[in-house]
């Protein structure tokens, strides 16, 4: 059941965005449509979306950007980038951006609409893990993580970090001294759609470093394990 979930779909083409709208509708979603970037972009922010689908080439403000600027929102909403642009940059491009998903078109819409429900059977579950989550602050050393307000601390310096950087690091901070293969990252944050692309994680985990680790030697939170992956200080120095 879609639990009358709201979807924004945002599509410059009137007769795909038409049958994407009447397909996701078929599958019990509440669908808006918006065609221009800007559009999209004040249509999300005055609305509390469930998942976009996203188009990149678009009026207005481009998909890429419009993908940056959801990112940056408070409120962390799924995006499935859908886009006649296919290259392997494209795709790694929109998970650097934070795309939990990407179809090239053409699309069947079968499988948009499996994507769709994938998605949300992964935010559910993660939900409910979550809840079932201590939900009080985590300290290691000077580093402290508020799991409800979705920030971290640095000392007395708040860190910023986006949606995806969050993730990862209560994601490390919540199971300390394990190690983490890139794929395992990959599944746990991004979801199965980005197996194959386990060497992006490589440049999330640097800037989440580099906001976190600093520059003296008993704030190196995140660690290497040569030829295995990532594991986060037990000891927090």
């Amino acid at each position: 059941m879609s639990d009358n979930r709201h979807l924004l779909v945002v599509e410059d083409d009137p007769d795909l965005a038409r049958l994407t709208r009447m397909h996701l509708e078929d599958e019990g979603y509440q669908v808006a449509v918006e065609s221009d970037g800007n559009e999209a972009l004040e249509y999300a922010r005055g609305h509390r979306l469930d998942l976009v689908v996203l188009d990149l080439m678009l009026p207005g403000m481009d998909g890429l950007e419009l993908c940056r600027q959801l990112r940056s929102e408070p409120h962390y909403v799924p995006i499935i980038v859908v886009t006649a642009r296919g290259t392997e940059f494209d795709r790694v491009l929109g998970l650097e951006l934070g795309a939990d998903d990407y179809l090239p078109k053409p699309v069947s819409f079968r499988e948009l609409a499996a994507r769709v429900r994938a998605i949300f059977r992964r935010v559910d579950a993660l939900a409910r893990q979550g809840s079932d989550e201590p939900q009080a602050p985590i300290v290691r050393g000077e580093l402290r993580i508020d799991p409800v307000k979705r920030s971290a601390c640095l000392g007395a310096r708040e860190v910023e970090l986006t949606a995806k950087e969050f993730d990862l690091l209560i994601h490390f901070a919540r199971n300390p001294g394990r190690v983490y293969t890139r794929h395992d990252l990959v599944e746990s944050i991004w979801g199965p759609a980005y197996s194959g692309y386990e060497h992006t994680v490589n440049s999330h985990i640097n800037r989440l470093r580099g906001k976190i680790n600093g520059d003296g030697p008993r704030q190196k939170f995140i660690e290497t394990v040569w030829g295995v992956g990532y594991r986060f200080n037990e000891k927090g120095e």
